[in-house]
């Protein structure tokens, strides 16, 4: 009965995972850098590693070799497997840290953005080269090492890896906070709109004020946090949950304020005259 998974020593996997996911990051800033004229660094994490490719290549070491006798099967278990791993990245990144890295809207036959048909046909491709051509190579190399060197080196970069999540998790939760922080300041910003247009309130210049100052300085903490980020991902977007619905300005406020003022006096000036008139026609 053939195998269905290959199974390969925990040390030597995750050196192929290290590997992988710096040549993954090697391969995604040049290709973005090439298409940018500039240099783009990519990768969800400081260090120069995109771990989505370090995961997708264990993903093709345990599950690919054993249909390396049937082509067909080989790539279409890639395109469907790998499609379905990138799926779950972008929409796992997306729940968790409130944002969308990369976006396929505007390619034909996409999935929510998050896949689409050219890409996951690249995967199968890219799946037969990585099987096929480079793990060989790599795999002797691997397995040149002695175990304790093997332990020793992928115990160091487990650490390494361990650190960069830490801060990065770190950065993608204060940018979290700022987010929800804005979005709530937003809403209140429409409510003191919505209020200054059907009464008026005390002191509303003052709190609309206050609130957009605030504004303005989360804002500013959001272009800090997401710097890196957007610079990374020039198709990052804020999720649908955290995205601002409209544009609201102090201007309009204050304007609404305004008109809840003139509105009084006129129904005071009214109800006066009425008063005069009556006790005129009483006279």
């Amino acid at each position: 009965m053939p195998e269905l998974i290959h199974i390969v020593p925990m040390r030597e996997l995750f050196l192929y995972f290290t590997l992988y996911s710096f040549l993954g990051w090697c391969m995604e800033t040049a290709f973005c850098s090439i298409r940018k004229h500039k240099l783009v660094p990519r990768g969800f994490l400081y260090g120069p590693v995109c771990p989505i490719y370090g995961a997708g290549v264990v993903l093709m070491i345990t599950f690919f070799t054993p249909l390396k006798g049937n082509i067909l099967l080989f790539y279409l278990s890639a395109v469907v497997v790998m499609s379905s791993w990138e799926y779950f990245v972008s929409w796992a990144l997306e729940v968790t840290t409130h944002m969308k890295y990369w976006d396929y809207s505007d390619q034909k036959f996409n999935l929510n953005g998050r896949v689409c048909l050219w890409i996951s046909l690249t995967w199968g491709v890219l799946s037969y080269l990585v099987i096929f051509w480079i793990q060989p190579p790599v795999e002797r190399l691997v397995q040149s090492f002695a175990p304790l060197a093997q332990t020793i080196l992928s115990s160091c970069f487990a650490a390494a890896f361990l650190v960069d999540t830490v801060f990065t998790i770190r950065s993608l939760v204060q940018l979290s906070k700022v987010l929800a922080e804005l979005a709530t300041i937003h809403d209140e910003l429409h409510v003191q709109l919505a209020l200054g247009k059907a009464e008026l309130q005390d002191r509303v210049e003052e709190k609309t004020a206050a609130l957009r100052a605030k504004y303005n300085r989360q804002a500013m903490l959001m272009e800090k946090y997401s710097r890196r980020f957007r610079n990374g991902y020039s198709k990052l977007r804020v999720s649908r949950k955290y995205q601002l619905r409209y544009q609201i300005r102090l201007e309009d406020i204050l304007a609404a304020a305004k008109q809840a003022k003139e509105n009084l006096d006129r129904k005071i000036q009214e109800g006066k005259e009425k008063l005069q008139s009556g006790m005129g026609s009483g006279n």
